[in-house]
């Protein structure tokens, strides 16, 4: 299972990464705006800083919502650095900017699935990756899990190269959750990365191994 990290802050891209199981970060606008990255100069030149410190995949998203707008900025954001995968939202036009990005050899994250159907399509048109936001679907009590799985299903059914990249990944069960039905890439906060890390019986052990050393000398 691939490790994404959703943010578009330098200082916790780099923690991430210091780790060693870093596989790569997404982004939108919106957390580029919590960062106080705005306009497109500004944009672009923090996708080349985020390139600069990860090793693996970087998704930038468009925000045009036209066939011709997508391609001219999906265009722009694959030239800027060979990690960049092109983040297309699932809308028709995305669908159609996803098989013309597949043809020309360039990489594409379809986000803002909620549906299986909506899977099927982005793995048909070619789709890198396809973005399931889990934690949403969660939050209007419908399972988010369940998504996953049936999109793992469908996939598995034919063969499909697309990865699935479980989104908006809200805490550590989300990420094991996601691991035992086969979720290709998760993709969260710091927190629920390093949140993986804790054990109450693994502090209680290290500090028992501590006092006992000090015992001895």
């Amino acid at each position: 299972m691939k490790f994404f990290i959703d943010t578009a802050n330098l200082d916790q891209i780099s923690e991430a990464q210091s780790l060693g199981i870093l596989d790569g970060v997404t982004t939108n606008p919106s957390l580029m705006a919590k960062e106080g990255i705005t306009g497109k100069q500004n944009i672009i030149d923090h996708y080349k800083k985020i390139c600069s410190i990860v090793d693996g995949d970087v998704s930038a998203e468009v925000i045009s919502t036209d066939f011709e707008g997508m391609i001219s900025e999906g265009e722009l954001l694959a030239a800027l650095h060979p990690q960049i995968v092109v983040k297309l939202p699932m809308i028709k036009d995305g669908i159609k900017a996803c098989k013309y990005f597949a043809d020309k050899g360039i990489r594409t994250n379809v986000t803002l699935v909620f549906s299986s159907g909506q899977a099927l399509l982005a793995a048909k048109a070619g789709a890198t990756y396809v973005s399931p936001f889990l934690g949403r679907l969660d939050d209007i009590s419908t399972d988010g899990l369940h998504l996953i799985s049936e999109i793992r299903h469908i996939y598995n059914n034919y063969g499909f190269q697309t990865e699935i990249l479980a989104a908006s990944i809200r805490h550590t069960m989300h990420v094991i959750d996601c691991a035992k039905i086969g979720a290709d890439v998760m993709t969260g906060p710091l927190s629920s990365i390093t949140g993986l890390l804790n054990h109450p019986l693994t502090d209680i052990g290290l500090a028992k191994f501590l006092e006992d050393y000090k015992k001895g000398n």
